[in-house]
């Protein structure tokens, strides 16, 4: 597994190369599948630059005869004869038809290559999206949320610009202005050398600019960068920005920030002006140089073609810093992208899965063996006794039965559930299913066998019944209100003037943490599963909520094996077991009298919060 992919909090601030051919193949392979309209665009690179030449052979045409300059020209004869009002109309009319047919290539040209990068980022889009859903839980432990949305969103769509502003335009105008030197070279070889006498110097600034820009163009990506996670952490943290007072103290600090960003565009924009200046520069002297040389030795239409295929000659140079932006841009973000791409999941199905055997063989056993974890490395070898968040922990659950885990703040009881769903695998020791290994199963199989309802709700946008389906066609309108009235769900629901199809704002914004609470023991009730995992559900819960759902707990045990990580140890007495767990270790196991009687850590915890049932929570950290 790469472990490379986000070790640099800074690594906004590493640039690439403006082209890297490994990178390139790489994207090729999104590319491949419309190959034929690259082969179009390409095709059409050679009419459009013929539509581009005419123009000025045509005004030359018109000049030679105008000034009965060059003799009748072969190529237009038939126009009418040399001289004739029929000749100058038909020039005119060719003329705004070469110009019309250029501006449809242009259009059809500009649209396809577009078009074919969009196509071709859709596919790298969905890539990255999908890679990033079969990432296991330890890597959104370690990596910035924000970060993987850049790379799924920003960084792809650097790379679409790439093949619509970038790569594709860069080819072109090389094309191009190879094509325009060999054309004047051929209209008149002696005034094209003179012409070209200043080129060879502007090279020579194109370069020094190039290693200019790209410092400038870092500092503007490490800033920007600076203020983006500036701003997502007060618009995160605005609660705690308004009650500690910290407005101005904020705004200064990203004034600071604004400032130095500003400050990094104007060295930009002053070699992007430099370059400029410098091109049109080298072209009035290019101009001049045509004027001076060429009277007397050209024609007036030699001389206005050198003029005009010059100046078309220079312009793509004029560009030359903003693709050469996009270019290092979409390398440096196709390095990210592949960076996470490469990113192998810590958490994999096998193979060959074990096959599930048929339902109503399926008890919902479950078994620990020996199990030992920590987060990070594994590490079979040696003594080494830090980090450990379980120790050799075995237990055994039956079908049908009913347990508990409970135990002080970081005891480990969450990652007994994490171990059982794998969210992460043991690092000793084995999880056993109904007799079969977690890891010999398919992830998707596994977490259909067990449901479970997590303290942290997640809601998502939609309706109340999508957040209750969570996509299953299989699940229809009676079977979600079937299932939301068992868990008491309904009786807010139902009291909503829109009902099931009320919206759901960003992160349920707009439910408390009860009412969420209560949808996600409906999602459990509705997806199934012989296994049932409470981790700290009622934590959120008010009393006369906890009082409402706890029939719904019942419905929701009947048929299936119960583990219930517990904080609120009154919603445990009836349970067949109870396990305390203690630095990552079973200390204690019985019923609720039989602790009790112990006189043991679990008695020491029910009387504290006997005594002191709101503190509880502080007081046992």
């Amino acid at each position: 597994m790469s472990e490379s992919f986000g070790g640099d909090l800074h690594e906004e601030e590493v640039l690439g190369k403006a082209y890297d051919t490994r990178l390139m193949r790489r994207l090729w392979t999104f590319v491949k599948p419309y190959r034929w309209q690259v082969v179009v665009t390409l095709l059409l690179v050679g009419p459009l630059f013929l539509l581009e030449l005419a123009p000025a052979w045509i005004i030359k045409q018109g000049l030679d005869e105008a000034l009965h300059e060059g003799g009748p020209s072969p190529w237009f004869s038939f126009l009418g004869p040399a001289g004739s009002l029929q000749a100058f109309v038909g020039l005119a009319v060719l003329y705004f038809g070469i110009s019309i047919l250029g501006s449809v290539l242009q259009y059809a040209n500009m649209v396809l290559m577009a078009t074919t990068g969009q196509f071709a980022m859709r596919d790298l889009r969905a890539t990255v999206f999908d890679h990033i859903q079969s990432l296991h839980l330890g890597f959104f432990d370690r990596i910035p949320v924000g970060r993987l949305v850049t790379r799924a969103s920003n960084d792809v769509e650097n790379v679409s610009e790439m093949f619509s502003a970038g790569i594709v335009a860069l080819v072109t105008d090389v094309f191009k202005m190879v094509g325009f030197a060999v054309a004047l070279f051929l209209v008149n070889p002696k005034l094209a050398l003179w012409t070209f006498a200043v080129v060879p110097f502007l090279v020579v600034a194109a370069v020094i600019f190039r290693l200019k820009v790209r410092e400038a163009f870092r500092l503007v990506r490490v800033r920007i960068a600076r203020i983006n996670t500036h701003t997502q952490e007060t618009i995160t943290g605005m609660k705690v920005v308004q009650l500690f007072t910290r407005e101005k103290r904020n705004l200064a600090d990203f004034d600071e920030m604004n400032s130095s960003h500003r400050d990094a565009w104007k060295m930009s924009i002053r070699y992007d002006a430099l370059l400029f200046s410098s091109v049109e520069a080298a072209q009035n002297i290019t101009i001049t140089i045509i004027v001076w040389y060429g009277t007397g030795i050209a024609e007036a239409g030699v001389i206005y073609i050198f003029i005009d295929w010059m100046r078309r000659f220079f312009m793509p140079l004029r560009d030359l810093s903003a693709k050469y932006s996009v270019m290092q841009s979409s390398m440096a973000s196709s390095e990210r992208i592949y960076e996470l791409l490469d990113t192998a999941p810590g958490v994999a199905d096998p193979v060959r899965p074990a096959e599930l055997p048929p339902a109503e063989r399926r008890g919902g056993t479950v078994e620990f063996q020996n199990v030992w974890f920590r987060y990070g490395p594994d590490s079979e070898a040696g003594d080494d006794d830090e980090g450990w968040i379980l120790r050799d922990v075995s237990f055994r659950v039956e079908r049908g039965e009913r347990v508990a885990f409970v135990g002080t703040t970081g005891a480990g009881k969450t990652t007994l559930i994490k171990l059982l769903i794998r969210f992460y695998d043991v690092t000793r020791g084995r999880v056993l299913v109904d007799g079969i290994d977690v890891r010999e199963l398919a992830q998707r199989d596994l977490r259909r066998r067990v449901a479970t309802v997590l303290q942290d709700v997640a809601v998502f946008s939609g309706s109340l019944e999508d957040n209750i389906t969570l996509g299953r066609k299989d699940l229809g309108e009676t079977a979600v209100r079937e299932c939301a009235e068992a868990v008491q769900a309904s009786r807010f629901i139902e009291t909503l003037p829109a009902g099931y199809d009320t919206e759901v704002r960003e992160r349920g914004s707009n439910f408390s943490a009860g009412q969420r609470q209560l949808l996600s023991f409906a999602r459990a009730l509705a997806h199934g599963g012989e296994v049932l995992v409470l981790d700290e559900a009622t934590s959120s819960i008010d009393r006369q909520t906890e009082a409402w759902i706890q029939r719904g707990i019942h419905t929701l045990m009947e048929d299936r094996t119960f583990i219930a990580i517990a904080h609120r140890l009154s919603t445990i007495r009836d349970v067949d077991r109870i396990y305390v767990v203690d630095g990552g270790e079973l200390v204690e196991a019985g019923r609720h009298e039989e602790l009790l009687a112990l006189n043991g850590a679990y008695a020491q915890l029910y009387r504290l919060q006997i005594d002191h049932p709101e503190g509880a929570g502080a007081a046992k950290a």
